[in-house]
């Protein structure tokens, strides 16, 4: 498993953003493990997430795209976090944009924040973690409505590597056949198990026999086939 794959495992947890117990998820499925990208909360947190969602969209989609999307609310400190670390690491000026959940009608108008959005623009969405594709149905429309605008994929923090709506294909795998763009993630929980499994970290074992067990029951029901 590559370094930054390793480091960005250890940073979840020691942020608090993934935990392991018992959740039931926005999809109403009940999860042993659980991740909140709220919970990056300071500004060194923000700045090591922007990092490495920038490497990982990097070495996803290279150069070849213009905006970084965000969808409200979640998304909205991701996309401006990793636009100024695409800025530093990599030297290229990359606007962001993220919608409101009302129009504005005084002001700013629009549905927009941060960037506008025009034709020929190539977007790259940017998500914490994508469960069962529910999101991308309220995002997509929405960007498809600014323009003619080419969406080049989606960059999530953690594949839960779960069926999605479908109830066949992994979230990721469905979003990628229904839409026709990428859908990546930075890690996936397999590569979150292997690595955290039986290992002491800060003291404790985040990954215990008890607790892989319910992981793997877990996936028994959700998992990809």
């Amino acid at each position: 498993m590559e370094q930054y794959k390793q480091e960005f495992i250890e940073f979840m947890v020691d942020s608090n953003v993934l935990k392991f117990g018992d959740f039931t998820l926005k999809s109403g499925r009940k999860s042993p493990f659980f991740m909140n990208a709220g919970a990056y909360v300071t500004g060194t947190q923000l700045m090591r997430l922007g990092e490495y969602y920038a490497k990982a969209i990097h070495d996803g989609f290279g150069d070849d795209f213009d905006v970084l999307f965000g969808p409200a609310y979640k998304g909205i400190p991701l996309a401006v976090a990793a636009t100024i670390a695409y800025a530093r690491l990599f030297g290229r000026e990359i606007r962001y944009c993220s919608n409101r959940k009302e129009v504005k009608d005084h002001g700013d108008t629009g549905i927009l924040l941060g960037s506008s959005l025009k034709d020929g623009d190539r977007v790259v969405m940017i998500e914490d973690v994508t469960t069962s594709g529910k999101s991308i149905e309220e995002t997509v429309p929405i960007l498809k409505a600014q323009g003619q605008v080419t969406i080049k994929g989606l960059m999530v923090s953690l594949n839960r590597m779960e069926v999605g709506l479908g109830g066949k294909l992994g979230a990721l795998d469905e979003i990628r056949k229904r839409y026709g763009f990428e859908a990546k993630a930075i890690v996936s929980m397999a590569e979150v198990v292997e690595y955290l499994y039986q290992k002491p970290f800060n003291g404790n074992i985040i990954i215990d026999d008890a607790c892989k067990a319910a992981i793997d029951k877990y996936y028994e029901q959700y998992g990809v086939k």
